[in-house]
């Protein structure tokens, strides 16, 4: 499990006061009025029971699955200096078992193929999940059987207490977390929202059990939480469900809240910034200022202020910092919480630039605003920007649920954001200027300097050490499937068929394919496409090439500059990505259905004409030779270069990463010719789901791309064949003031096209699918506390990917977690799993695969990349079909023949006291 902003899932996050307060997720995405009637709080309906509880329902019927989410109205700022991470520390215990199910939760949604998490943040703590409709009863009864009846017990305390020593050593790693941390505690010295929302190692370490049962009898009961449940069900029905399951709760007598702070919460501004001198990579400047809470009527005008100053190429601060080359990055977001908020802007400096020369400019650009004012164009196009995020962020039943959640948790009001977007529709240029000269004063900022103090990474691609010891560290019995069966609520029988609508495929003269899929359900679209022109074609002494190409498609084409393109997305509120990956680039678009020709338009402008001006791939090389400086700081980075060079040998086409000097290779030439070469029509696959006519989609594609010509054959590569490694190979690079340790583990593997490739999944997913019901993590994480999170995959393209399992450990645990996982490869690979975890993963996957095509995005990728592999259109339906069909015979088989326990690679990159250790 991992966290962003303390989300317990299975990737690991950088930062924690991202919270779900971040631009994507919350304030900075609203206002929908403009375009469509709100509807984001159409239809909801609020009730509360006899004994407090609030309920907030929403029937949404364009899939059939549920969300059902727990909010309770506690998180960081509830606490003070000593507990500091209670409430972070009691959300893990809620995974720990209830009196009646004395069993890992995390078990049992996986059985229910229900996605999912929980999250702290300062104003609260959640609990969701996502399912087939015919499991919201299901949901309903564990969430209130952990609402009462959770067990804190001494030894599970413990073992959890390591994993999130663990989780927070892996923010620590995180040169803008520590920054971060300092500066927010020096805004509010006196106030709960000055502590990080995870806590600290010290704190942690000293909670007791009756420390952590009083803070989860004080406040986790009905009359401080809010049920939220969106989706494919029938209300009345529904509320009677709730009514039954939750009713019976009680409230509870709670005694004085703990830790609440006084109102005046901040700081007089520090006249000198805080400046931390630590091991580290790139420069960071961090400049927080203090805001009012959530409620008060300035709010609307700041978000507004906030997307002038730092939202794209048009953006003020990015035009200030980045084109003129003092910073390779700058970004911002306005906190608006119960009690106060606060604004903070975190500028990246480019290579060899003063932090102190940067905070000047800042802090001049944003005079300038306030003397000059802004534009109506510029108010206009931010409100726009705000209509379509909301609205785009909002297509699938989580994240609406989110927003009804984190509303009425903050606030008090789920209709809050409908209020905000009113707001935000009024809001003028000269309220604008008004709260910059309110709030960005000089006087009022607090500012944070990181200073790198060395030079990180001993040389990646150290001389392996091949030494080995085993640790005699049993893994003990897996927990039976059977227990899992015991306590699982029971599931209704209604049948949950997906309707069986597929995607219309067209193909051109000049060899592109389309695949259109109509979805009435919101007035957006959402375009995937993919281009045959991934890192795999990189020149060994260019490494990074095909980045370089991907990432400045949007610099300019023949009749456009690249303020022009940014400025032409960003008035419709549209966005456009291309991102490289090993076998493609990933194109990523989105946009309200109206502006559907126009995304168009441009995406066939940059694949078609893109020019690469100079001075814009100049700017490119110097960011990403930054972005290159911090990455090489990351253990995750470092341990995925030396795993992969490790794995595969220099001629592979997946040996070669960038280095500061394939970086400086680039030529403009480079970049023309590998265009030329490699984006074509007849490699090329676009995918679209959303608001359209199909006929008029086809001939605007038509319209829009027809006259992309294509000359001669596709480029393609064959991949050498990769032998195994003859032994364990163990491999540590060490990387100074890092204090979590990530481990790579593995080896080549399977394509997508391997008979075995089912099979491989269901085998996956008992292995290692799930941090928390998994072998992998039942045993290393939940078990023994090694991991924070501990996940296996199969990454299989149209060529052979690799085998790996991944982990974050404090240092001093690696060597058992990475002995454990051995062992139960070993266990695994001899032994082979049972008939019942079979049944409990093929169930699993075949769940949330149909709750993954509930939402916009990933329909849109899998009807992608089903195109990409050359798999049949009927794939998007007989994929569940296919792992239906999976035995247990199939799984042992690939289970001996895909699991080498004895043959593998282990890079652990982290702090030097591995180096001391031999790890195996």
């Amino acid at each position: 499990m991992a966290s962003n902003s303390f989300l317990l899932s299975n990737k690991p996050a950088t930062r924690q006061h991202a919270a779900i307060f971040n631009k994507e997720k919350y304030q900075s995405t609203l206002l929908a009025k403009r375009r469509m009637p709100s509807t984001l709080t159409q239809n909801v309906r609020k009730t509360v029971l006899e004994n407090g509880l609030t309920v907030l329902t929403k029937e949404v019927h364009t899939a059939p699955v549920v969300t059902v989410q727990v909010w309770y109205k506690v998180g960081s700022r509830n606490e003070e200096p000593g507990v500091n991470g209670i409430a972070h520390q009691l959300e893990h215990m809620m995974f720990k078992g209830t009196l009646n199910r004395p069993i890992q939760f995390g078990r049992l949604f996986s059985a229910l193929g229900s996605d999912s998490n929980a999250f702290t943040s300062y104003d609260q703590t959640a609990y969701y999940g996502t399912v087939e409709r015919n499991k919201l009863k299901a949901l309903l009864v564990l969430e209130a059987d952990r609402m009462q009846n959770s067990q804190i017990e001494p030894e599970q305390l413990a073992s959890e207490k390591r994993v999130v020593i663990s989780e927070l050593q892996g923010y620590e790693n995180s040169p803008e977390y520590r920054l971060n941390r300092a500066v927010m505690k020096a805004v509010f010295p006196n106030h709960a929202y000055g502590l990080p929302v995870g806590g600290t190692k010290a704190d942690v370490e000293k909670f007791e059990v009756e420390q952590v049962e009083k803070y989860y009898r004080n406040f986790y009961s009905p009359d401080n939480a809010v049920l939220v449940v969106v989706g494919d069900f029938q209300t009345a029905n529904t509320l009677e469900t709730i009514k039954e399951v939750f009713g019976k709760l009680p409230k509870k007598v709670r005694s004085e809240e703990l830790g609440v702070r006084s109102k005046n919460t901040f700081t007089s501004s520090r006249s000198s910034p805080i400046i931390l001198r630590e091991p580290g990579a790139g420069r960071l400047l961090q400049v927080v200022y203090p805001l009012p809470d959530a409620n008060q009527p300035d709010v609307p005008a700041l978000d507004v202020m906030d997307y002038i100053l730092t939202e794209g190429r048009n953006s003020r601060l990015y035009q200030a910092l980045v084109e003129s080359g003092l910073a390779s990055e700058v970004t911002a977001s306005v906190t608006s919480l119960r009690e106060s908020g606060w604004y903070e802007v975190l500028v990246t400096a480019g290579s060899k630039q003063d932090l102190k020369k940067i905070d000047s400019m800042l802090s001049s650009a944003i005079a300038n605003v306030a003397e000059k004012g802004v534009t109506s164009e510029e108010v206009k196009r931010a409100k726009t920007q705000l209509a379509a995020d909301v609205i785009l962020s909002n297509r699938d039943i989580t994240s609406q649920a989110m927003r009804l959640g984190t509303d009425e948790t903050t606030v008090g009001d789920y209709r809050y954001t409908d209020r905000y977007l009113a707001a935000v529709s009024l809001v003028k240029p000269t309220d604008v200027v008004a709260v910059i000269n309110k709030y960005l004063k000089k006087e009022a900022k607090t500012v944070g300097f990181f200073e790198p103090t060395q030079k990180q990474i001993t040389e990646v691609g150290d001389k392996p050490d091949s030494t080995q010891t085993k640790e005699n560290f049993s893994p003990g019995v897996p927990v039976l499937p059977s227990e899992v069966i015991k306590y699982l609520p029971p599931v209704d029988l209604a049948t949950n068929a997906i309707a069986q609508v597929l995607p219309q495929e067209f193909k051109f003269t000049n060899g592109l394919r389309l695949l259109l899929l109509p979805d009435r359900s919101t007035p957006t679209v959402t375009l995937s496409g993919h281009i045959q022109a991934g890192t795999e074609f990189d020149p060994e002494n260019k490494a990074g090439l095909a980045a370089f190409v991907a990432d400045n498609l949007l610099n300019g084409t023949n009749s456009k500059d690249d303020l022009t393109i940014a400025k032409v997305l960003a008035e419709r509120g549209a966005s456009l990505h291309f991102q490289t990956y090993r076998e493609g680039v990933h194109i990523e678009g989105d946009s309200l259905a109206l502006d559907l020709p126009i995304l168009l338009e441009i995406l066939a402008d940059v694949v078609k004409n893109s020019t690469f001006p100079i001075k814009e791939l100049e700017l490119h090389r110097q960011q990403t030779l930054t972005d290159l400086q911090v990455e090489l700081d990351e253990p995750s980075e470092v341990a995925r270069r030396i795993f992969v060079q490790s794995i595969y040998p220099k001629e592979h086409p997946l040996h070669t990463f960038p280095t500061e000097e394939s970086l400086q290779q680039i030529q403009r030439r480079d970049v023309i010719d590998f265009k030329a070469k490699h984006y074509r029509p007849d490699t090329t696959v676009l995918a679209l789901v959303g608001d359209f006519d199909l006929d008029i989609v086809r001939s605007l594609i038509e319209n829009d791309f027809g006259n992309w010509e294509v000359s001669g054959q596709a480029p393609t590569l064959k991949y050498p064949p990769v032998s195994l490694p003859q032994k364990i190979v163990s491999v540590n690079p060490v990387l100074p003031g890092k204090a979590q340790a990530v481990t790579y583990m593995g080896y080549t593997g399977i394509n997508r096209y391997d008979p075995r490739f089912h099979a491989a999944l269901v085998l996956n997913q008992i292995l290692g699918g799930d941090t928390l019901s998994s072998r992998l993590g039942a045993q290393v994480r939940d078990r023994q506390g090694l991991s924070y999170g501990i996940y296996s995959s199969f990454q299989a393209g149209k060529n052979a990917g690799t085998f790996l399992i991944e982990m974050q450990t404090s240092p001093e645990d690696s060597s058992k977690a990475i002995a454990s996982t051995c062992e139960i490869l070993q266990q695994i690979h001899q032994q082979g799993v049972t008939a019942l975890e079979v049944e409990t993963a093929k169930r699993t996957l075949i769940s949330n695969y149909n709750v993954s095509l509930a939402n916009p995005e990933q329909l849109t990728d899998t009807i992608l990349m089903n195109e990409v592999y050359g798999l049949d259109k009927e794939e998007l339906h007989s994929f569940t079909d296919k792992i239906q069909k999976v035995t247990l015979t199939q799984v042992n088989q690939a289970a001996r023949e895909l699991l080498h326990p004895n043959q593998i690679v282990v890079v652990t990159a982290g702090p030097p006291v591995l180096a001391e250790k031999s790890i195996r």
